[in-house]
C-alpha cells in the first residue's frame, strides 16, 4: 500500500470532454491516476471500495469513446460509480462522499447531468436503458443509451426480465456485462480480444449477415438449423449463447484492464447502426490495485475509513455487539435445538449476521444471490415442507419482494420468518437503503406477526419467538448499529405473542415505544419529569397483534399518548390509532400524537443526525408531549 501518487494527468480533467482526445497511452494513465484517487477519497471518507476498483479502465474507456451526457450511461450499481464522478465535474467534491451535505454514494440524478439514472438498489439499469431508448427512438433521436451492469447484478431476475423484452424489440441499446467473479467468463486473452474485436466490426456484420440471406434460400427447416449451428458456434467459442437467444448480439469476453482491447469494440458498437442490442462482456478484477488485489475480498466491499499507508480500517471500538452479529448468534442457538430451522440470504450473509450460520450449519444455510422475489418464495416452499425457515433481508431490499410476502407467504398462511436488517434510519447510505416501510407494508397484511425489540436482549427472546410461531408468518425488524450493551441470555425464551411491558408508571403523559427508539423515550421521560410532568414509559413489542390491553390502559389513564416508532407514516402509530377509533377511545379528550419518520427522503447523514431531524431522538419527543400540553419547551416546570 503506497501514499497517494501524483495525479497530474488527472489534473487536467474537468469533464469527459477532456479525455476524448486523449492518446491509449495517455488513457492508461488515467486510468492508474484516477485509480490512485479513487482509493485516497474512500480511504479519507469511506464507503464502497472494491467494485468502483473494477471498473477505472472501462469508466476511463466509455468516457473517451461516447458522447456523455448525451449518450445516456446508466451505472448498476451506483456504487460502482465513484472514478466516474470524479471524471465527471465532481472531483472537488469526492471527499464529501456519503458525508452530510456532500456526493451520494450512489448515481444520483439530482446531483449531475452525467448521473441520468439514480441507482442504490441493483439490476435495474437494462429496464431504465431500454424505457430510454424507446424514448429516443420514439422522439427521432440518436444518442447511445449504455448500461454498465455487474458486481452480483446480473444474479437477480429483473435484468432478464429486461434482457427479454429488449431482445424483441429493434431499439439499440448498450448492455455492458462487468463480470468481475468470473461466475460466467472462461479465461480472456489475446485471442478473445481478437475475436471480440472481429465480432463487432462492420465487415464481420456483413458477412453473418450475407450469411443469413444465404440461409434464407434453404428450405425453412435447414434455414434454422443453419442459423443454430452459427449461433451456437459462436457461443462456443465465446461463452454468449445464453444472451444470443435473447435476443442480445454478444461481444465478448474482453479483458476489462486492458484499454487497448476494450477501445476498439466500444467505437464499432457505437459506429453501429443496427437496430438491436448488444451485450459486450468484459471481465474485471474487484478491488483492483489496492492491498496487492485483495480489495475484491468481501470484507473491502465497503469499508470504514482508512490509513493510505498501511490499508488499516479506522474503525470505532465497539461498545456493545451490533444487532446483526446478536441475530447470527440467536439463531444458531435455536437451531442447535431444532434441526427444521434452516437460514436464507439474498447475498448478503455478513450484512445480515447469517456467516457464522452457515460456517455452523452449511448444509442449512443458502445464499440465493441478489434474488429477493425468489428468496421469499424459497422459503415459502421451505415451510410448507415443515422447515422453519428465517430468510434475514434487510428492510431496504424485502421491499423488492413485496408480492412475493403477500401472494406466497401471507394468502398462504405459511409460517416464513422474516429477520429484517437495517430497519431505520441507516446513515450514510441515504434514502435508497432506510429501512422505512416495512413496518407499514407489513402491518397490512392479515395473519402477520410484527415485532421490534426494543435492546439486544429482546433481539434473542424474539428470535426465539419467532422459531416458536409455527402457524403463520412473522417477522422481527432490527436496526444497524450497536445494541445498548445489556447482558446477554445464552438462548432466548419465547415472549407472549401481542403483549408489551410497561418500564415506568405515570399518570400525565404515556409514550408507547415500538423499537429501539425505547432508550431515548426513557431519557424523555427523564426530562418531563424534571418538568414536572408525571410520564409512563411502555415498550409495545409487537406491532401485530397490538397489545390491546395495554393501550386501552395507556389511553383512559394519560392526558397525553405518544406513539415512538422509527418507520413512515402509516406504521405502528396508524394500527394504533385504528384501534384507538374503533374502541372510542379518542372520544374523551386523550391527545394522541402519532411520532414516525417525516413524510420526506432524508438525505445521507450520521444516523444521529437523521434521528434528529426526524424528531425521533428524545429532544423530539419531548418537544411532542409539551405540544401536546400545550406548553413551549422553555416553559417553567410545575411545582
Amino acid at each position: 500500500m503506497n501514499a497517494k501518487a501524483p495525479t497530474p494527468l488527472l489534473d487536467t480533467v474537468n469533464e469527459p470532454a477532456d479525455v476524448r482526445g486523449f492518446s491509449p497511452e495517455h488513457l492508461r494513465q488515467l486510468a492508474d491516476e484516477l485509480r490512485s484517487e479513487t482509493i485516497a477519497a474512500v480511504a479519507h471518507t469511506g464507503g464502497h471500495l472494491g467494485a468502483g476498483l473494477g471498473v477505472v479502465e472501462l469508466s476511463v474507456a466509455l468516457h473517451h469513446v461516447f458522447e456523455t451526457p448525451r449518450d445516456r450511461l446508466i451505472w448498476d450499481v451506483g456504487h460502482q460509480a465513484y472514478p466516474h464522478k470524479i471524471l465527471t465535474g465532481r472531483r472537488d467534491r469526492i471527499r464529501t462522499l456519503r458525508q452530510g451535505g456532500g456526493l451520494s454514494g450512489f448515481t444520483r440524478r439530482a446531483e449531475s447531468i452525467y448521473d441520468p439514472f439514480g441507482a442504490g438498489h441493483s439490476s435495474t439499469s437494462i429496464s431504465a436503458g431500454l424505457g430510454m431508448a424507446v424514448a429516443r427512438d420514439l422522439s427521432g433521436g440518436s444518442n447511445n443509451v449504455i448500461c454498465v451492469i455487474g458486481d452480483g447484478s446480473m444474479s437477480a431476475g429483473m435484468a432478464y426480465e429486461a434482457m427479454n423484452n429488449a431482445g424483441s424489440r429493434r431499439s439499440r441499446l448498450i448492455v455492458i456485462l462487468n463480470d468481475n467473479d468470473m461466475s460466467i467468463a472462461p479465461p480472456v486473452g489475446a485471442m478473445s480480444a481478437y475475436l471480440s474485436r472481429l465480432i463487432s466490426s462492420k465487415s464481420y456484420r456483413s458477412l453473418r449477415q450475407v450469411a443469413k440471406d444465404v440461409a434464407h434460400h434453404f428450405p425453412r427447416p435447414l434455414e434454422q438449423a443453419a442459423k443454430r449451428a452459427e449461433e451456437y458456434a459462436r457461443g462456443l467459442v465465446t461463452g454468449g449463447t445464453l444472451f444470443e437467444e435473447l435476443g442480445f448480439y454478444y461481444v465478448g469476453p474482453l479483458d476489462g484492464h486492458n484499454i487497448d482491447h476494450l477501445l476498439p469494440v466500444l467505437k464499432n458498437v457505437r459506429d453501429s447502426r443496427e437496430p438491436r442490442p448488444v451485450l459486450i462482456h468484459v471481465v474485471t478484477q474487484k478491488g483492483k490495485g489496492f492491498e496487492s488485489d485483495s480489495g475484491g475480498h468481501e470484507k473491502y466491499h465497503s469499508v470504514a475509513k482508512f490509513d493510505l499507508v498501511t490499508g488499516t480500517q479506522v474503525k470505532a471500538r465497539p461498545n456493545a455487539p451490533s444487532y446483526t452479529g446478536v441475530f447470527g448468534g440467536a439463531l444458531i442457538a435455536e437451531a442447535e435445538h431444532d434441526e427444521k430451522i434452516v437460514a436464507i440470504t439474498a447475498a448478503m450473509p455478513s450484512g445480515t449476521g447469517l456467516d457464522k450460520f452457515a460456517a455452523r450449519f452449511p448444509e442449512r444455510s443458502f445464499d440465493v444471490g441478489i434474488a429477493e422475489q425468489h428468496a421469499v418464495t424459497f422459503a415459502a416452499g421451505l415451510a410448507s415442507e415443515g422447515y422453519k425457515p428465517f430468510c434475514a433481508i434487510y428492510s431496504t431490499f424485502l421491499q423488492r419482494a413485496y408480492d412475493q410476502v403477500v401472494h406466497d407467504v401471507a394468502v398462504q398462511g405459511l409460517p416464513v420468518r422474516f429477520a429484517i436488517d437495517r430497519a431505520g434510519y441507516v446513515g450514510a447510505d441515504g434514502p435508497t437503503h432506510h429501512g422505512s416501510f416495512d413496518i407499514a407494508c407489513l402491518g397490512a397484511l392479515p395473519g402477520m406477526v410484527l415485532m421490534a425489540p426494543a435492546d439486544e436482549a429482546e433481539l434473542v427472546h424474539m428470535v426465539a419467538t419467532a422459531a416458536a410461531i409455527d402457524d403463520r408468518p412473522s417477522a422481527i425488524r432490527y436496526p444497524r448499529g450497536e445494541g445498548i450493551g445489556i447482558e446477554l441470555p445464552a438462548r432466548g425464551t419465547p415472549l407472549p405473542v401481542g403483549k408489551g411491558r410497561v418500564l415506568r408508571e405515570g399518570s400525565t403523559v404515556a409514550i408507547l415505544s415500538y423499537g429501539t427508539r425505547l432508550a431515548d423515550a426513557l431519557k424523555a421521560a427523564d426530562e418531563l419529569a424534571a418538568r414536572g410532568l408525571s410520564t409512563t414509559v411502555a415498550d409495545a413489542r409487537f406491532a401485530k397483534p397490538l397489545d390491546e390491553e395495554l393501550i386501552r390502559r395507556l389511553a383512559r389513564g394519560h392526558a397525553v399518548l405518544l406513539t415512538v416508532e422509527e418507520g413512515a407514516v402509516n406504521g405502528f402509530a396508524a394500527l394504533v390509532m385504528a384501534f384507538l377509533a374503533r374502541g372510542g377511545l379518542l372520544d374523551n379528550g386523550l391527545r394522541f400524537r402519532p411520532m414516525a419518520m417525516p413524510d420526506v427522503f432524508l438525505e445521507h447523514d450520521k444516523p444521529e443526525v437523521q434521528l434528529a431531524l426526524a424528531g425521533l431522538d428524545s429532544a423530539g419527543i419531548v418537544a411532542a408531549a409539551l405540544a401536546a400540553l400545550g406548553r413551549s419547551e422553555a416553559s417553567p416546570a410545575r411545582a
